[in-house]
This record gives structure tokens, sequence and C-alpha cells, in this order.
């Protein structure tokens, strides 16, 4: 495909009404580069190009622009994300030599000019997130040797043009965003070198082809919001690069294919939810051992939940929500710190009857904690820190009688701390401090506490008096809130005592004598 007369007779067949500049014997050089830029530069509103591309400075030390050492021409022209505005003229289909055009996230519009069919040694196009229109020009199927094309978040619109799978070398095939319709072509299977295909948010319809399963090379397909229906193909092929299907808001129906999974051994995401899926989870999922996240809801999957889903100890999401699924889940930990999930926690993980450690640190989650969490009976450890949530704290967690665990610090819980944490008899770390909680901390805290940090939050009056009681604490941090009154002197109990902060108060009187009894502490922070 890369010889020059195979070239000229495919743009022949597809443009027989056109002028292609294809001569070989057109001679060219940096000046013609520098035309076809000054035109460009004229058809757009940018400070920038017209401060910065100036005709007393090389076309090469222009922003944007590339040129290679051997013929010092034009290589590379990469604008994106500088705020252009205008239109492609027909002249920028003058640099030859080209081979990499990324002109993404600018509000370029109307069509593209065919004369663009001479950058016949592009390898790489992104003209996404602008506001092109019209179909997919057919002379696309020129760029032979074309690896990247990326044409998400415009307005494109009719059929995929069957122009795009005779280019054998693409890796990536976006076109996201847009407003195309139709069916996936099966020819797609054509592209035996594409690694990720990405076709979401459009309006294709009809079945998913049986060849997008065909392509051993893939590590992602996404082809959620569109209007697809009938069943998931089987695979029938192992596709040991694939890493990510997704397949969400669309009206897919049948069972999922028993056998799918056998051949996805390096999956780690799949998300089907909200379609009409039925039938069982077939036991072939869990199998994918490096699966971590799991998105079937909304759709009309039934039976028991097979307790297989504890192999996947790597999962970190997971989303069973309205199906007609039965049974408890064998899931003991559930640990998505860190993985910036937005939105509230769902009801459903309360679910998880046989939770043992649930850790959604360091997320954005946001609203209330949910109730549910008090069915969790098994659960040791519920860590919930660096979020957004608020309310009060819920006193339906305090039926959790085997929780040694509590991480709420940095949120905006508000409101008492709750008598009943002492009915959790298990409990040894409690942490809540940097949230809005106010009044007095409770009297009936158990007496088995070892780390306490209730700081930076706006609980006032005095201490508990009988705070001593506190036999095995080894950290207090009541800092930063409006305790007042006097330090109790059972304080000097506490002679397992390494850590005692409680700076930023309103304190008065003397500092109790029993304190420095305390031969055992590092920390004093008053």
């Amino acid at each position: 495909m890369g010889n020059t007369w195979f070239v000229l007779a495919l743009v022949t067949v597809l443009l027989p009404n056109s002028v292609v500049s294809f001569s070989t014997k057109t001679i060219t050089n940096i000046s013609t580069d520098r035309l076809a830029l000054l035109s460009l530069k004229s058809h757009v509103n940018s400070d920038l190009l017209t401060t910065n591309w100036s005709t007393a400075t090389s076309v090469c030390n222009w922003i944007g622009v590339t040129c290679g050492s051997r013929h010092q021409r034009v290589r590379a022209l990469d604008l994106f994300y500088m705020n252009l505005s205008g239109i492609i003229p027909p002249h920028l289909g003058n640099l030859f030599f080209l081979s990499w055009l990324d002109i993404g996230n600018n509000n370029f519009h109307d069509s593209l000019p065919i004369e663009l069919a001479n950058l016949r040694r592009l390898k790489s196009i992104s003209l996404s997130n602008n506001n092109f229109n019209r179909e997919i020009p057919s002379w696309f199927g020129s760029f032979a040797k074309l690896q990247t094309l990326s044409l998400n978040g415009n307005n494109f619109m009719g059929v995929i043009p069957s122009c795009l799978f005779s280019l054998s070398k693409l890796e990536l095939l976006s076109l996201s965003g847009n407003n195309h319709r139709g069916q996936i072509p099966v020819a797609i299977e054509n592209l035996s070198n594409l690694i990720y295909l990405l076709l979401d948010d459009n309006k294709l319809s009809g079945s998913i082809p049986s060849s997008v399963f065909s392509i051993s090379s893939l590590v992602g397909i996404d082809l959620n919001t569109n209007q697809l229906i009938g069943s998931i193909p089987s695979i029938q092929l192992n596709i040991s690069s694939l890493e990510r299907i997704s397949l969400t808001f669309n009206n897919l129906t049948g069972h999922l294919p028993p056998n799918m999974f056998d051949y996805l051994p390096k999956l780690k995401g799949l998300y089907l939810s909200y379609n009409q899926l039925s039938g069982r989870i077939p036991l072939g999922l869990f199998k994918c051992q490096e699966l971590e996240e799991l998105s079937i809801s909304f759709n009309k999957l039934e039976g028991i939940v097979p307790g297989e889903i504890g192999n996947l100890t790597t999962l970190k999401i997971l989303y069973l929500g309205d199906n007609h699924l039965k049974g408890n889940l064998s899931l003991q930990q559930f640990l998505a710190y860190g993985c910036n999930i937005k939105g509230s926690i769902p009801r459903e993980i309360g679910n998880l009857s046989n939770m043992i450690n649930l850790d959604l640190d360091n997320n954005e989650f946001s609203g209330f904690i949910p109730t549910t969490i008090g069915r969790l009976r098994n659960l040791q450890r519920l860590s919930l820190q660096g979020n957004n949530l608020e309310g009060s704290f819920p006193t339906a967690l305090c039926n959790l009688k085997s929780l040694a665990f509590l991480y709420f610090t940095g949120n905006k819980l508000a409101g008492r701390i709750p008598s009943c944490l002492g009915d959790l008899v298990s409990l040894r770390y409690l942490y809540l401090g940097s949230n809005k909680f106010a009044n007095t901390i409770p009297l009936t805290l158990i007496t088995d506490i070892l780390k306490l940090n209730l700081s930076s939050n706006s609980l006032s009056r005095t201490l508990p008096i009988d705070i001593g009681k506190w036999k095995v604490v080894t950290s207090i941090d009541f800092s930063q809130n409006q305790l007042s009154g006097e330090i109790s002197r059972s304080i000097g109990d506490l002679i397992d005592l390494t850590n005692l902060s409680l700076s930023g108060n309103r304190f008065q009187g003397s500092i109790p004598e029993s304190i420095w009894s305390l031969i055992g502490l590092q920390v004093l922070n008053l």
C-alpha cells in the first residue's frame, strides 16, 4: 500500500470527479510549507499565531511546528488546545512531508478540504473536540500509513465509511461523540493491528458484529451510549491483550455468552450496565483474575450471585444493583482508595454481607453514608476518609459488633457523635477528625479504645470526667475544638498514653500534676 501508483489509483477510484495534486514531478521546498501555514493562519482567529508565526523567523521555529532533520520540511503540526477558531484551508494539503497532525480541542468548523488527501505520509491525525460536520470523507482511505485516527467530539454524521477499513496499519480509531448512524461494519475485522476501538456516544444501531471480537490485538472496546440491540457475540479467539469492554447504555438482550471470558485473561474493566441482559452470571467471568471494575447493574440478570466472585481479589469497583439476583456475596475485602470516584456510596453496598474490610478513602464521594452499611455484621474495618460525605453519623453503624477500625477523617459530617458508639465492643481505633461534629464527647466510649482522634471539629463543654477509664489508650487527639473547663486529673491514670494533644481549645486552670506521671508520654501538645 506504500506504492505511489497504487495510492494514485485508489484515489482515482474514490474521487473520480476530483483533482488531487499528487504529481511526483512537482518541486516543493520549505517555502511551500510556509505558504501553506500562512494560509492556515489567515483562516483562523488566533492572537498566538498572529504573533508567533512571523515571516521574519524560520517556519521550523514557529510554535506547534516541527521540521524533519533530513529535509528540513514540516513533519509535525501540533496545535492542540490553542484556542483556535476558523476553518481548514485547502493549502494545508501542500504539507507533503507531514506525518503528524493534531488540531484537537479547538473550534475549527465546516467541512474538511479534499486537498488533505495529498498528505499521504500521515501516520497520526487528531481532529478531536472541534465542530467539523458532514460525513467523514471517503478520501480518508488514501492515508495508507495512518496509525491513529481521532475524530471524536465533533458533529460528523452518516454511516461509518468503509474506506476506513482499508487502513491496515490503524491502531487507534476514535469516532466517539459524533452523530454516526447505521450499523458497525463487519469489515472492521480488516483492521488487524487495531488496539483501541472507540465508537461510544453515537447513534449506531443494529447488532454488534462478531468481527469486533476477531481482532487479537485489541486492548479496549468502547461502544457505550448507542442504540445497539441483539445479544453480545461469543468470542472464539484468545484476545490476551483485551483489558476493557464497555457496552453500557444500549438495548442489548439475551444471555452473556458462557465461554466469553475463557478468552479474556487480561480483562480489567467490564461495563454492561443499563441494558436488558438476562440469564445468570457465567462462572467463566471469575476466571478474569485481573478484573478491577465490574458494572452489570440495571439489567435483568437473575439467579444466585456465584460465590466465586470472591476469587476476584483485585476487584475495586462492583455494581450489581437493579437486577433479579439473589444470595449473599462472599466478597470480604473491597479496596477502592484514591480512585477519584464521584457520586454517592450506593445503598446496595449493604448486600456484601461477608465484607470484612471496606476502604473507600480519598475519593470524591458525596451525600450521606448509607445506613445499609449497618447490615455488614462481619465488618472489621471501615474507612471513608478524605471524601465529601455529609449528614450525621448513622446510628445503624452501632450494630457492627465486630468493627475494630473506624476512619471518617476529612469529611463534612456534622451533629453529635452518637453515644451508641459505646456498643461497639470491638472498637479500638476511632478517627473522626476534620469534620463538623458538635456538642460533647460521649461518655460511653468503650474502655478498650487504643487510638482516639476527634480533632478539628466543633466539640464543646468539658472533657469526660472519667476519661481515666480508657486504661489501654495510647493516643488521644482532641485538638482544635471548643472544649473548655479544666483538664481532668484522671488523665494521669492513662498509663499507656504516648501521644496527648489538647491544643486549640479553651481549657482553663492548671495542668494536672498527674500528667507528669505518664512516663511513656512522647508527645504532649497543650
